[in-house]
C-alpha cells in the first residue's frame, strides 16, 4: 500500500480528506476573546489514572517520555528520539505563554548516543533549532529523518545526514530497522510565507520483531489510521497525542482529543499506547491535567483495559 500526498495546490501539500483545517488570524482573535469557549468536566480531586505501574526491565525495548512529543526509545541496540524539544520555550522568541512548565526528563548532556531522530513536521514545538544544533554537535553521526520539504532547513545549517520522506516512502537504517513515513492530518509552516510548503507525517518503525508507531501531530480521519492498522497488523507501541484539543471547534481538524486518540489506538490495533503532547506547554484551553481524565473516560466508554493506553509520566521508563 502506498500513500502519496496530492501536493497539487500551487506547490503546497494538502490534507486529502478534509478541507484546509488551518485557521486564519481572525479565528485566533475570536478564540482569544472567548468566541470558542467550551465547558470542561474537571476530574475529581483524587483522580488517578487507573493503571498499575509495569515492572521495568532495562534489557527490553523501552520508551521514556521526555516531554511534549519527545520520546527516547531504545530497541535492538539503537536509540531513537522523536521531535526533540529541550528548550525553555516552544517559539522562535521567548514568549511567556509558551514557556515550558515541566522540565525535560533528561538533559541533552545525559542522553545516550542517539542514532536516529524522527521529525514529524516543522512547527516550532516539534522542530526546535536550538535543540537540533545541540544534538548535532553532541552526536555528529546522528541520522535525521524528516518529511518532504524539511531537508532544506537542515542543509542551510550544514547538517547533511538527513533523509527526506514522503508518505509511504521508507528508509533502511544500518540493516537493522526500517522507517516508513505515514500520513497525518495536520499542516506546516514556520513563518508567514511557507504555509504547507513542507509535509507533515507520522512514522512506523520496524526493528526486528518489534514495531513502533509515532503519530506526530494529527487530527483524526477514519481512513488513514485504519489503513495503517491494516498494513501493520502488529504494532507493539504507539505514541499518540492526547492534548491541545480545546476548543474542539477550532482544533479538531489538526489535533485529536483523547476520545479520538483512543480511536487511533483501536484503528491500528496497538498493543500499548502512550499519550504525549500534553503537560509540557500550554497550547490550548483544556486544563493541564484534563487529558488523562478524558482518556480514562474514553477507555471506559470503549470497555478497554486501562493499562493498554497510558497517559505517560515524564521520565518514567516503560517496556514495550
Amino acid at each position: 500500500m502506498r500513500w502519496i500526498n496530492p501536493d497539487k495546490s500551487f506547490g503546497r501539500f494538502i490534507n486529502p480528506y478534509i478541507e484546509d483545517p488551518k485557521h486564519n488570524l481572525w479565528d485566533v482573535i475570536l478564540w482569544r476573546f472567548g468566541h470558542y469557549d467550551e465547558p470542561h468536566t474537571l476530574p475529581p480531586q483524587d483522580f488517578r489514572y487507573p493503571a498499575e505501574m509495569r515492572m521495568f526491565d532495562p534489557a527490553c525495548p523501552s520508551a521514556i517520555w521526555i516531554g511534549h512529543s519527545t520520546f527516547l526509545l531504545k530497541i535492538n541496540g539503537l536509540n531513537f528520539l522523536t521531535d526533540p524539544l529541550f528548550s525553555d520555550h516552544c517559539s522562535p522568541i521567548p514568549i511567556r505563554s509558551l514557556k515550558r512548565h515541566q522540565e525535560p526528563a533528561i538533559s541533552i548532556d545525559l542522553l545516550p548516543s542517539i542514532d536516529v531522530v524522527l521529525i514529524s513536521h516543522n512547527h516550532y514545538d516539534h522542530l526546535d533549532e536550538k535543540t537540533v544544533n545541540q544534538i548535532q554537535q553532541k552526536f555528529p553521526s546522528v541520522r535525521w529523518i524528516v518529511p518532504a520539504g524539511v531537508k532544506r532547513w537542515f542543509l542551510k545549517k550544514k547538517i547533511l545526514n538527513v533523509t527526506e520522506l514522503n508518505w509511504g516512502e521508507s528508509s533502511l537504517f544500518m540493516d537493522r530497522c526500517r522507517i516508513i513515513a505515514v500520513p497525518a492530518q495536520h499542516f506546516s509552516g514556520r513563518g508567514l510565507w511557507d504555509e504547507n510548503s513542507s509535509l507533515w507525517c507520522g512514522y512506523v518503525v520496524e526493528c526486528g520483531k518489534k514495531t513502533f508507531y509515532f503519530v506526530g501531530d494529527s487530527g483524526y480521519n477514519p481512513i488513514d489510521f485504519k489503513r495503517i492498522g491494516q498494513q501493520w497488523p502488529q504494532i507493539d507501541l504507539s505514541m499518540i497525542p492526547i492534548g491541545a484539543y480545546a476548543p474542539k471547534r477550532l482544533l479538531q481538524g489538526i489535533h485529536v482529543c483523547p476520545k479520538e486518540a483512543v480511536q487511533i489506538h483501536c484503528d491500528v490495533k496497538s498493543r500499548l499506547s502512550l499519550g504525549m503532547h500534553w503537560n509540557t506547554f500550554s497550547l490550548s484551553d483544556e486544563p493541564v491535567h484534563l487529558p488523562p481524565y478524558d482518556l480514562f473516560l474514553a477507555m471506559k466508554e470503549q470497555n478497554l483495559p486501562f493499562e493498554a493506553f497510558l497517559p505517560s509520566v515524564i521520565g518514567l521508563p516503560v517496556n514495550w
